[in-house]
C-alpha cells in the first residue's frame, strides 16, 4: 500500500507532538533509515540510532516554544523550517525528511543556524543522549 506523502508528513507531526517518543518514532522510522545531525560529521544508520537521536531533540528542542513556520512539500521528501529557543538562544532551522512508499522516514537531515544556536544544540544534545545511555 503507497502513503502519500502529505499522509507520511501528519504522521510525524503526529508523533512529534505526541513527545517524540521511542515508541511513537518506533512506528515511523524505517529499519535502515539514516540521521544527518548538524553537529555530527557521519551519518548515524539504523532505525535504534535514529530514534535515539529524535528522542533526544524532543527532548531539548522540542519545548514549549519549538513551532514549525513553513512546510514545502515534494514527491517523498519534506523540508520543514522550524524555530524554537534554547536557553535563551534563538534555534533556526530545517529538518529535511525523505519517506519511502509506505509512509516510513529512511533519511532525516537537520540543519541549524545560526553558529550560537549549533553549540547549543550540541551541549544540549550530548547531555541528552548521555542520560538516554544511561
Amino acid at each position: 500500500m503507497s502513503v502519500s506523502t502529505e499522509q507520511a508528513l501528519s504522521q510525524w507531526h503526529k508523533v512529534a507532538a505526541d513527545g517524540s517518543t521511542p515508541e511513537g518514532l518506533a512506528t515511523i522510522i524505517h529499519k535502515d533509515a539514516v540521521f544527518h545531525s548538524p553537529v555530527v560529521h557521519t551519518p548515524q544508520n539504523g532505525q535504534a540510532i535514529v530514534i535515539a537521536y529524535l528522542s533526544a531533540a524532543g527532548q531539548t528542542l522540542g519545548n514549549d516554544s519549538f513551532r514549525y513556520e513553513r512546510e514545502v512539500v515534494g514527491d517523498g521528501t519534506v523540508v520543514l523550517e522550524f524555530s524554537t529557543e534554547m536557553e535563551g538562544i534563538s534555534v533556526n532551522g530545517i529538518d529535511m525528511i525523505t519517506f519511502d512508499d509506505g509512509g516510513m522516514i529512511t533519511d532525516f537531515k537537520v540543519m541549524v543556524r545560526p553558529l550560537k544556536a549549533i553549540n547549543k544544540v550540541w551541549d544540549m544534545m550530548g547531555r541528552q543522549l548521555e542520560r538516554q545511555a544511561g
